[in-house]
Protein backbone atom coordinates (compact mmCIF):
# COMPACT_ATOMS: atom_id res chain seq x y z
CA UNK A 1 0.00 0.00 0.00
CA UNK A 2 1.41 3.50 -1.22
CA UNK A 3 -0.40 6.85 0.42
CA UNK A 4 0.30 10.43 -1.26
CA UNK A 5 -1.11 13.31 -0.11
CA UNK A 6 -1.59 15.24 -2.93
CA UNK A 7 -1.72 19.25 -2.78
CA UNK A 8 -3.31 21.05 -5.47
CA UNK A 9 -5.08 24.70 -5.80
CA UNK A 10 -8.37 26.22 -7.63
CA UNK A 11 -9.14 29.68 -8.33
CA UNK A 12 -5.93 30.42 -5.78
CA UNK A 13 -7.63 28.00 -2.96
CA UNK A 14 -5.44 25.45 -1.66
CA UNK A 15 -6.44 21.66 -1.04
CA UNK A 16 -5.05 18.50 0.01
CA UNK A 17 -6.64 15.31 -1.24
CA UNK A 18 -5.37 12.09 -0.21
CA UNK A 19 -4.08 9.31 -2.58
CA UNK A 20 -4.15 5.59 -1.79
CA UNK A 21 -3.01 2.77 -4.40
CA UNK A 22 -1.29 -0.92 -4.14
CA UNK A 23 2.54 -0.26 -5.77
CA UNK A 24 3.32 -3.73 -5.81
CA UNK A 25 2.57 -3.56 -9.65
CA UNK A 26 2.34 -0.86 -12.06
CA UNK A 27 0.11 -1.91 -14.23
CA UNK A 28 -3.06 0.51 -14.96
CA UNK A 29 -6.09 0.20 -12.82
CA UNK A 30 -9.31 2.04 -12.49
CA UNK A 31 -9.58 5.00 -10.19
CA UNK A 32 -12.06 5.95 -7.32
CA UNK A 33 -12.74 9.42 -6.48
CA UNK A 34 -14.09 9.68 -2.56
CA UNK A 35 -16.08 12.53 -1.30
CA UNK A 36 -16.15 13.01 2.00
CA UNK A 37 -19.11 14.17 4.92
CA UNK A 38 -19.72 17.06 6.20
CA UNK A 39 -17.13 16.95 8.57
CA UNK A 40 -14.18 17.67 6.35
CA UNK A 41 -11.27 15.90 4.74
CA UNK A 42 -10.59 13.51 8.07
CA UNK A 43 -9.37 9.93 8.43
CA UNK A 44 -12.89 8.64 7.76
CA UNK A 45 -12.58 9.16 4.09
CA UNK A 46 -8.74 8.36 3.97
CA UNK A 47 -9.82 5.00 5.72
CA UNK A 48 -12.13 4.16 3.00
CA UNK A 49 -9.66 5.50 0.56
CA UNK A 50 -6.87 2.91 1.45
CA UNK A 51 -9.89 0.45 2.06
CA UNK A 52 -10.46 0.83 -1.86
CA UNK A 53 -6.93 0.53 -2.63
CA UNK A 54 -6.64 -2.81 -0.66
CA UNK A 55 -8.66 -3.79 -3.46
CA UNK A 56 -7.11 -3.16 -6.37
CA UNK A 57 -8.19 0.00 -7.25
CA UNK A 58 -6.63 3.59 -7.04
CA UNK A 59 -8.39 5.76 -4.65
CA UNK A 60 -8.50 9.47 -4.13
CA UNK A 61 -10.15 10.99 -1.04
CA UNK A 62 -10.85 15.09 -2.33
CA UNK A 63 -11.11 17.72 -0.93
CA UNK A 64 -14.27 19.71 -1.58
CA UNK A 65 -13.78 22.78 1.58
CA UNK A 66 -10.01 23.37 1.59
CA UNK A 67 -7.06 22.72 3.31
CA UNK A 68 -7.45 21.93 7.30
CA UNK A 69 -11.20 22.79 7.25
CA UNK A 70 -12.54 19.80 9.12
CA UNK A 71 -14.50 19.88 12.36
CA UNK A 72 -16.49 17.78 14.79
CA UNK A 73 -18.67 20.21 15.31
CA UNK A 74 -21.72 20.21 13.47
CA UNK A 75 -22.61 24.24 13.18
CA UNK A 76 -19.29 24.44 12.00
CA UNK A 77 -19.75 21.60 9.46
CA UNK A 78 -23.18 23.14 7.95
CA UNK A 79 -20.68 26.68 7.62
CA UNK A 80 -18.26 24.71 5.55
CA UNK A 81 -21.25 22.43 3.39
CA UNK A 82 -22.94 25.95 2.68
CA UNK A 83 -19.86 27.61 1.88
CA UNK A 84 -19.25 24.75 -0.87
CA UNK A 85 -22.38 24.48 -1.76
CA UNK A 86 -23.37 28.75 -2.36
CA UNK A 87 -21.04 28.75 -5.55
CA UNK A 88 -22.10 25.84 -7.62
CA UNK A 89 -19.24 26.94 -10.42
CA UNK A 90 -16.25 26.68 -7.69
CA UNK A 91 -17.85 23.39 -6.52
CA UNK A 92 -17.76 21.90 -9.74
CA UNK A 93 -14.23 23.02 -10.51
CA UNK A 94 -13.11 21.66 -7.68
CA UNK A 95 -13.95 18.06 -8.33
CA UNK A 96 -13.36 18.21 -12.07
CA UNK A 97 -9.81 19.09 -10.97
CA UNK A 98 -9.47 16.51 -8.47
CA UNK A 99 -10.54 14.45 -11.25
CA UNK A 100 -8.17 15.48 -13.85
CA UNK A 101 -5.30 14.76 -10.77
CA UNK A 102 -6.21 11.41 -10.64
CA UNK A 103 -7.19 10.36 -14.29
CA UNK A 104 -3.29 11.71 -14.84
CA UNK A 105 -2.11 9.71 -12.54
CA UNK A 106 0.67 6.57 -13.81
CA UNK A 107 -1.39 3.79 -12.61
CA UNK A 108 -5.02 4.74 -13.32
CA UNK A 109 -6.88 3.89 -16.77
CA UNK A 110 -8.16 7.27 -17.92
CA UNK A 111 -11.33 6.38 -18.71
CA UNK A 112 -12.12 3.76 -16.25
CA UNK A 113 -13.17 6.60 -13.44
CA UNK A 114 -16.26 6.32 -11.17
CA UNK A 115 -16.62 8.71 -7.55
CA UNK A 116 -18.32 8.06 -4.28
CA UNK A 117 -19.39 9.91 -1.65
CA UNK A 118 -20.66 10.10 1.85
CA UNK A 119 -23.40 12.75 3.50
CA UNK A 120 -22.56 15.99 1.57
CA UNK A 121 -20.38 14.22 -0.49
CA UNK A 122 -22.84 11.72 -1.71
CA UNK A 123 -24.76 15.13 -2.78
CA UNK A 124 -21.74 16.31 -4.40
CA UNK A 125 -21.02 12.80 -6.58
CA UNK A 126 -24.89 12.66 -7.92
CA UNK A 127 -24.38 16.46 -8.61
CA UNK A 128 -22.00 15.70 -11.11
CA UNK A 129 -23.86 13.17 -12.04
CA UNK A 130 -26.04 15.12 -12.99
CA UNK A 131 -23.92 17.53 -14.77
CA UNK A 132 -22.78 14.93 -16.76
CA UNK A 133 -18.87 14.98 -15.69
CA UNK A 134 -17.10 11.65 -17.61
CA UNK A 135 -17.41 9.24 -14.52
CA UNK A 136 -18.32 5.38 -14.98
CA UNK A 137 -19.98 4.97 -12.45
CA UNK A 138 -21.56 6.61 -8.86
CA UNK A 139 -22.02 5.50 -5.21
CA UNK A 140 -23.94 7.41 -3.20
CA UNK A 141 -23.92 6.98 1.22
CA UNK A 142 -27.05 8.49 2.80
CA UNK A 143 -26.26 11.31 0.86
CA UNK A 144 -28.65 14.49 -0.33
CA UNK A 145 -31.01 13.31 -2.99
CA UNK A 146 -32.17 16.48 -3.53
CA UNK A 147 -30.35 19.27 -5.71
CA UNK A 148 -30.78 22.54 -7.68
CA UNK A 149 -28.97 21.07 -10.55
CA UNK A 150 -31.97 18.99 -13.09
CA UNK A 151 -30.42 16.63 -15.68
CA UNK A 152 -32.21 16.54 -18.42
CA UNK A 153 -32.85 13.37 -20.93
CA UNK A 154 -30.12 11.03 -21.45
CA UNK A 155 -27.99 13.81 -19.48
CA UNK A 156 -26.75 11.35 -16.67
CA UNK A 157 -23.61 9.76 -18.26
CA UNK A 158 -22.40 7.08 -15.15
CA UNK A 159 -24.37 4.13 -13.86
CA UNK A 160 -25.69 5.47 -10.58
CA UNK A 161 -26.05 3.34 -7.05
CA UNK A 162 -27.48 5.20 -4.20
CA UNK A 163 -27.51 3.69 -0.15
CA UNK A 164 -30.36 5.47 1.90
CA UNK A 165 -31.61 4.86 5.22
CA UNK A 166 -35.06 4.32 5.65
CA UNK A 167 -35.30 6.24 9.15
CA UNK A 168 -33.27 8.96 7.92
CA UNK A 169 -35.09 12.17 8.70
CA UNK A 170 -32.32 14.33 6.52
CA UNK A 171 -33.34 12.25 3.16
CA UNK A 172 -36.89 12.02 3.77
CA UNK A 173 -39.47 9.90 1.82
CA UNK A 174 -40.40 12.54 0.02
CA UNK A 175 -36.82 13.48 -1.06
CA UNK A 176 -36.31 9.90 -2.22
CA UNK A 177 -39.68 9.95 -4.18
CA UNK A 178 -38.46 13.09 -6.35
CA UNK A 179 -35.23 11.52 -7.07
CA UNK A 180 -36.42 7.89 -8.04
CA UNK A 181 -38.71 10.22 -10.54
CA UNK A 182 -35.93 12.32 -11.66
CA UNK A 183 -33.64 9.66 -12.50
CA UNK A 184 -36.53 7.82 -14.49
CA UNK A 185 -37.76 10.78 -16.40
CA UNK A 186 -33.74 11.39 -17.67
CA UNK A 187 -33.40 7.85 -18.18
CA UNK A 188 -30.58 7.29 -15.73
CA UNK A 189 -29.45 3.71 -15.02
CA UNK A 190 -29.69 3.39 -11.18
CA UNK A 191 -29.66 1.20 -8.09
CA UNK A 192 -31.37 2.35 -5.17
CA UNK A 193 -31.36 0.66 -1.96
CA UNK A 194 -33.68 1.97 1.40
CA UNK A 195 -31.95 0.24 4.39
CA UNK A 196 -35.35 0.05 7.14
CA UNK A 197 -34.93 1.25 10.65
CA UNK A 198 -31.24 2.81 9.36
CA UNK A 199 -30.30 6.33 10.39
CA UNK A 200 -28.10 8.98 8.70
CA UNK A 201 -24.42 8.37 9.15
CA UNK A 202 -24.86 4.45 8.78
CA UNK A 203 -21.23 3.72 7.02
CA UNK A 204 -19.44 5.90 9.84
CA UNK A 205 -18.77 4.02 13.16
CA UNK A 206 -18.66 7.52 15.10
CA UNK A 207 -21.70 8.43 13.72
CA UNK A 208 -23.61 6.82 16.99
CA UNK A 209 -21.09 9.08 19.06
CA UNK A 210 -21.54 12.22 17.45
CA UNK A 211 -25.28 11.53 17.29
CA UNK A 212 -25.91 11.31 21.14
CA UNK A 213 -23.52 13.87 22.08
CA UNK A 214 -24.46 16.41 19.46
CA UNK A 215 -28.43 15.55 19.64
CA UNK A 216 -28.88 14.78 15.68
CA UNK A 217 -30.29 11.60 14.40
CA UNK A 218 -26.97 9.86 13.15
CA UNK A 219 -26.49 6.36 14.00
CA UNK A 220 -23.64 4.09 12.34
CA UNK A 221 -25.17 0.49 11.21
CA UNK A 222 -22.99 -2.40 10.82
CA UNK A 223 -24.94 -4.41 8.64
CA UNK A 224 -25.88 -1.32 6.38
CA UNK A 225 -22.37 -0.67 6.38
CA UNK A 226 -21.44 -3.90 5.34
CA UNK A 227 -23.95 -4.30 2.50
CA UNK A 228 -23.52 -1.62 1.32
CA UNK A 229 -19.77 -2.28 1.03
CA UNK A 230 -20.39 -5.64 -0.91
CA UNK A 231 -22.71 -4.03 -3.30
CA UNK A 232 -20.27 -1.46 -3.91
CA UNK A 233 -17.74 -3.48 -4.69
CA UNK A 234 -20.35 -6.05 -6.76
CA UNK A 235 -21.36 -2.82 -8.59
CA UNK A 236 -17.17 -1.51 -9.87
CA UNK A 237 -16.83 -5.03 -10.70
CA UNK A 238 -19.30 -4.73 -13.07
CA UNK A 239 -19.08 -1.18 -14.56
CA UNK A 240 -15.31 -1.73 -14.49
CA UNK A 241 -15.56 -5.06 -17.33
Amino acid sequence: MKTEVIEYAVDGKSYSGYLAWDDTTQKKRPGVMLVHEWWGHNAFVREQAERLAGQGYCAFAVDMFGSGKQTDDPAEAQHYRDEALENPVSLEACFRTALTLLQQHKVVEETQVAAQGYCFGGGVALTMARLGVELRGVVSYHGALASEVRTKKGGVQAELLVYTGGADSMIPPQQVGAFVAEMQEAEAKFTLVSYPGVLHGFTNPVATERGQKFGLPLAYNQEAAQDAWLGTLDFYRKIFQ
